[in-house]
């Protein structure tokens, strides 16, 4: 159907001037913000209100693929919760979270001052550090699952050679240190990650102040404790959370190392929410779980961005 002349008319100046602002620029940018909505939309919105909505449904394997599910409100969440496991997987959790992040931190920032001095072989070294990072933590898992074997791994090699302990820990199957055997090898995939955010922290501090603080008597501990980590506190409040967010992703890492045992040891939520969709298919069950640590992981969001705004305006 051929459109009227007069329509023709009128559309031929607005496409011209579409064209001419997409050639502008004004509606590239405008376009590339609508991409980027669109994409978090299909890929982050529409699944997290999926998830939600079968946290609040009965679900079988026979009604998997319909929307048109038993609504049971809070029911799921009550039968989660009052699983035996589910505390002892949330103490785990806790525990896993905190200990990686600290230890990541603390051994970011430390390595972040060390390679900020100016040394033969710095860049190299921090290049050898950064080589870590890129590593699948699936592969970090099967790596680290043989350097703490019981019987023949690195680990206890080394400990045993230094005289630190008497025969053999195992890392993997004792349920005493199992869960550390997941912290180890977490702390060691995330300290690039710190070193890297760190040290653009560290660089943003003009060398006068030092300089400043070191005329008027401050040590190397007061320049730390009074220049250092106060002119940090944005950049250490974006790490702390991003920090978190990862490690509350960490997945492969569990899947690869410990499988959660032994008898849930070091099962952490990421794991268990897994394990009931998959293994015992309690959909339902493994949404709940899945929708608890969406609420924490927004809540460090919130203060993830509350820390850039702050640095912003500093």
């Amino acid at each position: 159907m051929r459109r009227p002349a007069n329509r023709r008319r009128a559309e031929g100046p607005v496409m011209g001037r579409m064209m001419a602002r997409f050639r502008d620029g004004g509606s590239f940018e405008v376009a590339m913000v609508a991409l980027a909505l669109a994409y978090l939309f299909v890929f982050a919105t529409v699944p997290m209100l999926y998830t939600m909505l079968m946290s609040v449904q009965k679900i079988d394997m026979f009604t998997l693929g319909s929307l048109a599910r038993p609504f049971v409100g809070l029911r799921n969440y009550a039968h989660v919760l009052a699983m035996p496991v589910a505390w002892r997987v949330a103490t785990n959790t806790a525990i896993f979270v905190f200990l990686s992040v600290f230890f990541q931190l603390v051994i970011g920032l430390a390595l972040a001052i060390y390679f900020r001095q100016s040394f033969p072989g710095a860049a190299t070294l921090r290049g050898l550090f950064l080589a870590g990072w890129v590593m699948p933590a699936l592969v970090v898992g099967a790596i680290w699952r043989w350097l703490l074997a019981g019987d023949f791994g690195v680990v206890n090699y080394l400990l045993n050679s230094l005289g630190l302990i008497k025969g053999h820990i195992f890392w993997i199957s004792d349920p005493h240190v199992a869960l550390y055997s997941l912290v180890i090898a977490n702390v060691w995939l995330g300290i690039p990650f710190n070193m890297l955010l760190l040290s653009v922290g560290l660089a943003a501090i003009p060398e006068d102040v030092y300089e400043a603080a070191a005329l008027d008597g401050a040590g190397p501990i007061q320049r730390f404790l009074f220049v250092t980590v106060p002119m940090m506190r944005a950049t250490l409040g974006a790490v702390l959370s991003l920090s978190i967010i990862f490690t509350l992703q960490q997945y492969d890492l569990v899947a690869a190392l410990t499988q959660g045992g032994p008898s849930n040891a070091s099962n952490v939520a990421q794991y268990w929410s897994w394990q009931l969709s998959f293994e015992t298919y309690d959909i339902a069950g493994g949404s709940v779980v899945a929708v608890l640590m969406i609420l924490v992981v927004i809540l460090v969001a919130i203060l993830y961005v509350g820390s850039t705004r702050f640095e912003q305006q500093a």
